[in-house]
């Protein structure tokens, strides 16, 4: 079976889209489904076969991000669809989302989509002078429309099945989270890593992975290591990541004298540094409230390190089995309680490292994968259509 995969982002822009694209195609490969993808060019050496690359122009004030020209992508699309397609699956709600969708009425072809972003929650971040209440209606109003012209829509967690059903979506809504390839996180360079980035091999270390933005709720872990130095003045949190909180958030470490206590690694790259960045930290940090999912505390428990991390939408599906991970209420002075409860206690961090384990396991994206290629064939059949 072959699947046509649209986005508007993918490598080298990270982000968790361009993760779950990647994992998958890697992953339902051995499920007989062979995906291709068009995508935006960023004029880098990013060149595959199986990626249709789009001509593309820079986000004005958004170097991390492009915008793809209408006419050549919906060309992209439909060449792609021309060499042999079954099923299209839309990955991002931008010109992916008309262009997939347009291509799949064309073609008589079944389209869906995954909903990874729950843009209610963060459009205001970025349009912080248009009225709160007005942002969210249209969010809804723009997701329901698109969900709604979709044969099915994936989402990754049952907190955002139950938002869209508020939302008033009737296309079917199927929870089907991504996959994380548990074995690529078993890091073993632990004191490389911390002799390369000038740590000392036994200070106490936390770890927050991801996009550096503003609904990733960085500043409360600011808090948080303000607030937990006070018992462990040694303690330091690594920021593994880039994006437009990053000045901002600078900015901050160095008015509230926490530069001995935080430390920016910047983009790690993905299966040679990151492993290691993972083995390198005691606890993990992750306080966001506007996750889809949160892969990445699937990927600290596969690499055996203790979580702690508020439970908020997407992530509590993950976290509510309390599994490999602490969750404290939502304030700052409980969270560094866990944290510093979890660093001064090794066999507590023993035992979340081997729980987290075996639960990161149930979580990988060989057993995910599966479940995609069931439902792939379940909509191309139901269409009408042979594979």
């Amino acid at each position: 079976m072959r699947v046509l995969m649209v986005s508007d982002v993918y490598f080298p822009r990270i982000n968790g889209v361009s993760t779950a694209i990647q994992t998958y195609r890697e992953a339902l490969a051995a499920r007989g489904i062979e995906v291709s993808l068009v995508a935006p060019d960023y004029g880098s050496a990013c060149r595959e076969p199986w990626i249709s690359r789009v001509s593309a122009r820079q986000v004005p004030r958004d170097p991390e991000d492009r915008l793809m020209r209408w006419g050549a992508m919906r060309a992209a699309v439909d060449a792609a669809v021309a060499r042999g397609c079954d099923l299209i699956h839309v990955q991002t709600p931008f010109l992916a989302h008309y262009a997939g969708h347009g291509a799949a009425r064309r073609a008589g072809l079944p389209v869906i989509a995954t909903y990874h972003t729950l843009f209610e929650e963060y459009l205001q971040h970025y349009a912080p002078f248009v009225p709160a209440g007005w942002l969210r209606s249209m969010a809804r109003r723009f997701s329901r429309s698109q969900c709604n012209a979709l044969n099915a829509v994936i989402v990754p967690s049952q907190a955002i099945h139950q938002r869209l059903s508020d939302y008033g979506v009737t296309s079917p809504l199927h929870i089907l989270p991504t996959g994380i390839p548990v074995g690529r996180f078993a890091g073993h360079g632990r004191d490389a890593f911390r002799a390369r980035h000038g740590i000392a091999p036994a200070r106490p270390v936390a770890l927050y992975v991801g996009r550096v933005a503003h609904e990733k709720n960085i500043d409360f872990l600011l808090d948080v290591v303000d607030l937990a130095r006070e018992s462990l003045p040694e303690l330091l949190l690594l920021i593994a990541g880039e994006g437009p909180a990053l000045a901002g958030l600078r900015e901050a470490v160095a008015s509230r004298g926490l530069d001995g206590n935080v430390q920016f690694l910047g983009y790690l790259d993905r299966r040679s540094e990151l492993p290691d960045c993972y083995a390198a930290a005691d606890v993990f940090a992750f306080a966001s409230r506007t996750e889809t999912q949160g892969l990445v505390l699937l990927e600290a428990m596969a690499a055996g390190l203790p979580v702690v991390a508020l439970a908020a939408m997407g992530t509590i599906d993950i976290l509510g089995a309390r599994r490999g991970a602490l969750v404290p209420e939502d304030n700052p002075a409980a969270f560094a309680l866990e944290v510093v409860g979890v660093l001064r206690n090794a066999d507590l961090r023993r035992r979340l490292a081997r729980d987290g384990r075996d639960y990161a396991n149930e979580w990988s994206d060989e057993t995910l994968a599966g479940r995609m290629a069931e439902l792939y064939r379940t909509i191309h059949h139901s269409q009408g259509s042979g594979t």
